[in-house]
């Protein structure tokens, strides 16, 4: 039998993806505002999604009204979307970690240049959404037609007859 491949997500499940999640565990969150993940964090915070932070660095701080956690083990059981801000070959045992830790997870989400056909593979095999080497700030931002208030093009034809 051959192993399932990895296809990308089509505008429409991207949608539902987002639409459907509340709860997202972000990894690799950092506290510094210059940072490409404290700005997802904080932008997916104010479009309403509850922010988990999960970085060991700075378990026990605040961060977007949420305690940073040190594992994705001490996140609440809620929590139904991961977001990981670590390396490609960092991915699997985070994604294992999420898999026995998060009984309400319905999505992995692996950030821009972070891809893992391992990752993908444990996700697919307990059915659970995958999108890799994507932002969903920016997915956000284009589906929901925030982009096109910054003059891009974002390929969605927004004009109802």
């Amino acid at each position: 039998m051959e192993e399932p491949r990895y296809q990308p997500p089509d505008d429409a499940k991207l949608r539902a993806i987002l639409k459907r999640a509340h709860c997202i565990a972000i990894v690799g969150v950092s506290p510094d505002p210059i940072r490409p993940s404290h700005y997802v964090a904080r932008y997916l915070r104010l479009r309403g999604y509850r922010v988990i932070p999960v970085n060991p660095g700075h378990a026990g701080t605040t961060l977007f009204g949420e305690t940073v956690r040190a594992r994705l083990a001490d996140c609440p059981p809620e929590t139904d979307m991961l977001d990981v801000f670590r390396r490609s070959e960092q991915v699997p045992p985070v994604v294992e970690e999420a898999l026995e830790a998060l009984p309400n997870l319905r999505t992995i989400w692996l950030q821009i240049g972070i891809e893992s056909d391992a990752a993908f593979r444990m996700s697919a095999s307990r059915g659970i959404d995958f999108v890799q080497n994507r932002c969903p700030k920016i997915e956000y931002q284009r589906l929901f037609g925030e982009l096109r208030m910054g003059g891009f093009n974002t390929g969605i034809i927004s004009s109802k007859l």
